[in-house]
């Protein structure tokens, strides 16, 4: 029986049988910190401009950013990937 053989609610269930079932209700949809609510691309954000900034001061502690053109740009390109691995890896969406 083939992918257009089924219909989608029957792949949908095959999927849940394969990864486990996970609740929407499991993950918060915002993060509260001390009553103010934080949605989770801007907790994603300020992980991933942390994670670029200690990637940063490795990279120069070790005299690497030397071989790249621009550094800075290498910087803002580090904010969005770890910004984004951070939100699609570990944050409910």
């Amino acid at each position: 029986m083939g992918l257009t053989d089924m219909n989608l609610n029957t792949v949908m269930a095959e999927i849940e049988n394969l990864f486990g079932e996970r609740s929407a209700s499991a993950f918060p949809s915002e993060f509260s910190l001390g009553g103010v609510y934080l949605p989770p691309l801007f907790v994603a954000s300020i992980l991933g401009v942390t994670a670029a900034t200690v990637t940063a001061m490795i990279m120069n502690r070790f005299r690497l950013a030397r071989f790249f053109f621009y550094p800075p740009l290498v910087y803002v390109a580090l904010m969005v990937i770890y910004t984004g691995l951070i939100s699609n890896l570990f944050l409910p969406v």
